[in-house]
């Protein structure tokens, strides 16, 4: 098995009072939801807020941390999270620290208004962010010398930053593709579907995959063949004639809205699909191989472990082993 799937990616959270409970869940929800999936834990996070109290957070639930924010020399990962009034925390401490903390971190995330921190500590300085689309203008006019991109999140080098809690989560949803693969993230997106458009009075709900927009009608029927024939996938000449487009076309849409090609996101499904039986089930890995539209055991057994980076004996052992 390879070594790499045994280290977790820990992640620093500093979140200032007034803070969205959506914004800080977004966050945190897909990680939670990856090591559930996974079987183990890929990932592990600290909360932390300016004074070391609980957060009180908009909706006056409260939100537990680990302490104060008071760095040393930590590598990894800092996300800023702030929903109102970011000000009232940006002190000069505050900013020292940040400051500091950005010469070692891997990478600095801005969420909602915790770009407007960043960008006041100069840390955006030369790169390319967003925020939330109703402060877009006043932020480019504050800060001109950040390059500021309308998009739902933008990563530029060590620097992310994101428009919301929606746009959030798509952004989680892409670090775990990065991280970990489409499939993986493909499962947890299912967990949290959420409206994307509405065609003729009914309810399109599909995945959101890192900075899909509005999915294609053609494209969500496209995934809910996919969906019907895990066990015998159609070609996609095939698939593209029973959504009305070419070949040609179905790839570009794909390309567009979910970030792959079809038959990317066509394995991802099956190899998903043949996960939860691996998991679930005592059945024959051949039975599986066959009920998830591949040809042989050889074949399923390879692209098992290219996802998952173990075979499907492996996960077995490892569960039963941890139960």
């Amino acid at each position: 098995m390879d070594s790499s799937i045994a280290q977790a990616q820990h992640i620093d959270l500093l979140i200032l009072p007034e803070t969205n409970l959506i914004l800080v869940a977004s966050v945190i929800e897909p990680l939670r939801a990856a090591n559930r999936i996974a079987g183990r834990t890929l990932y592990s996070w600290s909360l932390f807020s300016p004074d070391g109290r609980a957060i009180e957070t908009k909706s006056g639930i409260p939100v537990p941390v680990a302490g104060a924010f008071r760095p040393q020399r930590e590598t990894a990962p800092l996300f800023v999270l702030s929903s109102y009034h970011w000000q009232r925390s940006a002190t000069s401490q505050l900013k020292m620290l940040l400051s500091q903390t950005a010469r070692h971190r891997e990478m600095m995330a801005g969420i909602e208004s915790g770009s407007w921190l960043l960008a006041e500590t100069s840390l955006l300085d030369n790169f390319s962010a967003t925020t939330h689309w109703e402060d877009f203008e006043d932020f480019a006019a504050a800060y001109p010398q950040v390059t500021m991109v309308r998009e739902r999140f933008v990563i530029d080098r060590k620097r992310i930053t994101t428009g919301g809690s929606l746009p959030t989560l798509d952004l989680m949803l892409e670090l775990i593709r990065r991280a970990h693969g489409y499939s993986l993230a493909l499962e947890v997106s299912r967990l949290f579907i959420y409206e994307q458009e509405r065609t003729r009075g009914d309810l399109l709900q599909v995945p959101a995959i890192g900075n899909m927009r509005i999915l294609d009608t053609r494209v969500g029927a496209a995934v809910k063949l996919m969906e019907e024939t895990v066990e015998a996938p159609l070609m996609l000449a095939r698939l593209a004639r029973r959504v009305g487009v070419s070949a040609r076309h179905l790839q570009d849409l794909f390309k567009e809205t979910m970030g792959v090609a079809p038959h990317e996101h066509y394995l991802a499904l099956r190899l998903n699909a043949a996960r939860r039986k691996v998991i679930e089930t005592r059945m024959e890995f051949a039975d599986i191989a066959a009920i998830s539209g591949f040809n042989s055991s050889s074949s399923f057994s390879r692209s098992y472990r290219a996802h998952y980076r173990e075979s499907p004996s492996e996960t077995r052992r490892r569960l039963k082993l941890k139960n």
